[in-house]
């Protein structure tokens, strides 16, 4: 329900060989304990002046990013009625290689080119960060301290616009860590951005990308946000009652402040009775595209128009009253609420299953409120907060 509005797309046949020419690699060995480390890895960023071996992957870490489980989390995605899957979807484990650390992450790509976009994303963000977090500590961390000082690094500067966003969020009585990662998530995110601009063979143009970045260490949460894929907490009130917080909030045209900084440089903000009254984002002169979102990582043919990758950053720290976090694209806040889905991973019976159940529900769910020929992709990470009771610790992958 997010994409772009498009008059031709590219045909999927050229999207596929260019996406196979891509300079990455599929890395799928067992380490010591049994679970897969699987990924495409963007190895032309890794490697910047011989920084990293091939060996050097393997000591990165658990990595899933298909559907499958791992020992804290439960992955699952499924395509809907577009010719591919545009979602994409990340769990990563003793993150930083720094132990009781993860990363998680759901990228909704939209636009001939999203299901690139979306995937180049899920790749490169967490890199990018961990090269900007914490750089001179760890042993991961030390690996891509060189890679820092690479000239695209350090031709890297924020303008202005990102500048002015370091302050946008409370600091008072933050942990220094905090700050610290606050800066890295807003840099990284505009490196990210950066990079699909400069990209030879991913035409961001009017193909872009959502994503909800959560990275929990210890009892602490730190969530980026941009677009409109969704982080739910599930939780037990005072009476103990299973119940949802919302976490990030959806950034779409129709929120006063968003809406505002469109109109401030010139964009347009209209609504579509033939979509039952969804809000897009426009160009001001041209009506053949516009995007239901106002914050994502590419659509260039939009940035001078008011829209941002500035992610929307937030801090919580867990309770013992806290038992799973969800992360979903629009596919499935589109079809269920917050209850529902919080419902939905709370009942079903072995938590490796949990995102399955998830996305299947939303499959259903979309088949009765539109029509069976109608449906979004959907991705899902859930994440489960109670170490006692872990998923199983055999990585499913496929």
């Amino acid at each position: 329900m997010g994409s772009c509005l498009s008059s031709e797309g590219q045909q999927k046949g050229d999207a596929e060989e260019i996406e196979q020419d891509e300079k990455t690699r599929e890395v799928n060995t067992p380490n010591a304990n049994g679970i897969v480390l699987g990924g495409t890895f963007d190895l032309e960023f890794l490697r910047k002046g011989g920084v990293i071996g091939e060996d050097d992957l393997l000591q990165i870490g658990t990595r899933m990013f298909l559907s499958g489980h791992g020992r804290f989390a439960s992955l699952y995605t499924r395509q809907g009625t577009r010719v591919v899957n545009q979602d994409a979807m990340l769990v990563w484990e003793n993150f930083c290689s720094i132990e009781d650390t993860i990363f998680c992450g759901v990228f909704d790509g939209h636009g001939p080119f999203g299901h690139m976009v979306s995937k180049k994303v899920r790749d490169s963000l967490p890199l990018k960060l961990s090269c900007l977090w914490e750089a001179s500590d760890g042993d991961l961390n030390g690996l891509y301290a060189k890679a820092m000082s690479s000239e695209e690094m350090k031709s890297s500067s924020l303008d202005n616009e990102w500048s002015e966003s370091l302050d946008t969020y409370e600091t008072k009585n933050l942990p220094d860590k905090h700050l610290k990662l606050k800066h890295s998530l807003l840099k990284a995110f505009k490196l990210m951005d950066e990079d699909l601009k400069l990209h030879p063979k991913i035409n961001s143009f009017n193909s872009g990308t959502t994503a909800v970045t959560l990275i929990k260490q210890g009892q602490d949460l730190v969530i980026g946000n941009v677009g409109d894929s969704r982080a739910i907490l599930g939780t037990r009130d005072e009476d103990n009652k299973l119940i949802a917080i919302q976490l990030t909030v959806d950034l779409k045209p129709d929120l006063p402040r968003e809406a505002a900084r469109i109109k401030r440089h010139r964009g347009r903000v209209l609504a579509s009775w033939d979509e039952g009254g969804l809000a897009r984002v426009y160009s001001p002169n041209d009506d053949s595209i516009g995007l239901a979102m106002t914050r994502a990582f590419g659509d260039f043919y939009l940035k001078e128009y008011g829209l941002i990758s500035v992610p929307e950053i937030s801090f919580r720290r867990l309770t013992e009253r806290d038992e799973f976090i969800i992360l979903a694209t629009d596919g499935v806040w589109d079809v269920l609420s917050n209850e529902e889905a919080v419902d939905i991973v709370a009942s079903t019976p072995h938590r490796a299953g949990a995102a399955k159940a998830l996305v299947d529900r939303a499959g259903k769910a979309w088949k009765t409120k539109f029509s069976p020929s109608v449906c979004d992709d959907c991705a899902a990470v859930c994440l489960f907060l109670d170490p006692s009771t872990t998923t199983e610790t055999e990585t499913t992958n496929g």
